[in-house]
């Protein structure tokens, strides 16, 4: 049998859940004042797995509306291809600290090896700890940027990003892109600088952007707002699909080798 202290402790943890499931007061006087030690025990377990429901359920809303091509998650995940900052372990990486901080990745390398999928794990991440994320490809980014701006909606649109705690931008550089939309995806950036934390994923080097981006000075100043508070981490080796390619064996002993001629 419980003792009246541990009844009112009981009573006291009903009541902060709650609080927390907006119920009101009336249940936890209640069930202190009238329910038998098993039924006390009970309403606390149920009201716990309402909790726990509720929080699943946020977290899978939030992980449809941030539009992930995949489900990925950093379970088995090889940072063997990954070349860390000295500034940025893994479990700093994995931990989102950088996204409290409003900080930015650029992942750099090669197709394959695979910058999306830590993209899209540390998104879901991002979603379970309550951040509210969004996962784009450039191309889509700017299409959408390029619809909203026709139906007269854009900056309706540029709220939605500025409210956002992590965007991410995949396929970074992939496409050249034409002036008007290089000017709205310039303004998404600015706009997220120092308010919303990117993660560009690109195989494109900072030299390079230029040729994709029309305007030089505004590439710069794209490129400068992305760095000032950012990590790069950069990718190598040998692309994860060619090495595991259900091809391979199929074309072994078709496919000739090349020779390289000196």
């Amino acid at each position: 049998m419980l003792t009246q202290e541990s009844r009112e402790n009981m009573g006291r943890q009903i009541l902060k859940s709650c609080r927390q499931l907006v119920l009101s007061k009336y249940i936890s006087e209640t069930c202190v004042e009238k329910a038998t030690d098993e039924q006390l025990q009970f309403v606390l377990e149920l009201l716990a797995e309402e909790i726990k429901r509720r929080e699943e359920n946020k977290v899978k809303r939030a992980i449809k509306r941030a539009n992930f091509p995949a489900y990925k998650t950093f379970n088995g995940y090889e940072y063997k291809t990954v070349k860390l900052p000295t500034i940025l372990s893994k479990e700093e990486l994995e931990s989102l600290d950088f996204v409290a901080m409003k900080k930015n990745l650029v992942l750099y390398g090669p197709v394959g090896l695979g910058k999306t999928h830590m993209a899209i794990a540390t998104g879901i991440a991002a979603c379970q700890k309550g951040y509210k994320t969004k996962f784009f490809t450039v191309t889509g980014l700017v299409l959408e940027l390029m619809e909203a701006k026709n139906n007269n909606v854009l900056e309706k649109f540029m709220k939605s990003i500025r409210n956002l705690d992590l965007l991410i931008l995949d396929e970074w550089g992939y496409v050249p892109i034409a002036r008007e939309a290089s000017q709205l995806l310039y303004r998404v950036i600015d706009d997220c600088y120092e308010r919303t934390s990117m993660i560009l994923t690109t195989n494109l080097e900072f030299s390079k952007w230029g040729n994709i981006y029309t305007d030089s000075q505004m590439t710069a100043a794209m490129i400068d707002r992305i760095v000032h508070h950012g990590y790069l981490l950069i990718f190598e080796g040998r692309s994860y699909r060619v090495e595991h390619a259900l091809m391979r064996e199929e074309t072994a002993g078709i496919v000739p080798k090349t020779k390289v001629i000196s």
